[in-house]
């Protein structure tokens, strides 16, 4: 049997150190700010990045294209490894499109080789839920085969909860209209947003004041996890690790989890929430 490895894309915005020990090969988007280009996370620290925003300064993302991603999975394949990329939804991002086609490209030339792509309709931390199986299957032996199967059987038990702080961000991102952005602040209205089965962010609900939201986050968590047994939830945030922290102690109180991850939101996935974001990620019955 070919040995195989697993890739994500930038999006999965799970800790560096993380991907780095189980040696996972990440495919990056890149994001343009005051006039300079940098790949995702790279760059600006999390806190420079999001006072740009704060100061008014707007960030331009752009996903993969097919050669860049070419070029990240050639040399795997001339190893002699087959691939598994779990990529950003396609609900949000022509990404998973340029993967596809870099998958169908390579497999023509290395016809030996099994190159699997799969749209996990998840984003962020949701992505890095995925993968958090994948690895964990892979490390028990499960085949390439095997892994994705479940993938595709379980992807849409990853449930995303999220509020965020400033709903402008929200309205240049088409999500809201102005009115309701600028009525919603006056006022401290936080919306609570999901992934939805298409992979798409769709607003769901909303809370008066920033508390209120954080709790809001956890109960949906621990409603949907009726059932589950959740080896670990994941916790992201736009540079806000006390609301996080907080949040995290909720998290055990309510769910019963103590393995908990927490990290900063990428600055692609940053570039469209704004500072303030902060998400529950969990195993669920429906998103």
């Amino acid at each position: 049997m070919r040995d195989f490895i697993i890739s994500v894309n930038s999006t999965v915005d799970a800790p560096k150190e993380w991907l780095d020990e189980n040696k996972i090969v990440v495919v990056p988007l890149k994001y343009t700010i005051d006039g300079v280009t940098y790949v995702d996370k790279e760059g600006l620290t999390p806190k420079e990045f999001f006072n740009k925003l704060r100061e008014g300064k707007q960030s331009v993302t752009t996903q993969v294209n097919p050669e860049d991603a070419k070029a990240i999975f050639e040399p795997i394949l001339k190893e002699g490894k087959d691939i598994l990329h779990l990529g950003f939804t396609s609900g949000l991002s022509g990404t998973l499109n340029s993967m596809v086609v870099a998958g169908e490209e390579l497999s023509e030339a290395y016809p030996e080789a099994k190159i699997i792509v799969i749209d996990t309709l998840c984003a962020c931390l949701g992505e890095a839920m995925i993968l958090f199986y994948a690895l964990k299957m892979k490390n028990e032996g499960k085949t390439i085969d095997e892994i994705a199967k479940w993938v595709e059987e379980n992807k849409l038990h990853v449930c995303h909860n999220v509020t965020v702080d400033d709903l402008h961000h929200l309205h240049r991102g088409g999500r809201i209209s102005k009115t309701t952005a600028i009525v919603g602040s006056l006022i401290q209205i936080k919306p609570i947003i999901h992934v939805d089965d298409a992979g798409k962010l769709q607003v769901i609900g909303r809370s008066r004041g920033r508390k209120k939201s954080l709790h809001k986050l956890v109960d949906m968590a621990a409603e949907q996890s009726i059932g589950w047994n959740n080896d670990i939830i994941m916790i992201t945030h736009g540079d806000c690790i006390d609301d996080a922290n907080y949040v995290a102690s909720l998290v055990r109180e309510r769910l019963g989890v103590d393995n908990i991850m927490i990290n900063d939101i990428g600055t692609v996935i940053g570039s469209h929430t704004g500072p303030g974001v902060l998400a529950v990620f969990n195993m669920g019955n429906k998103r």
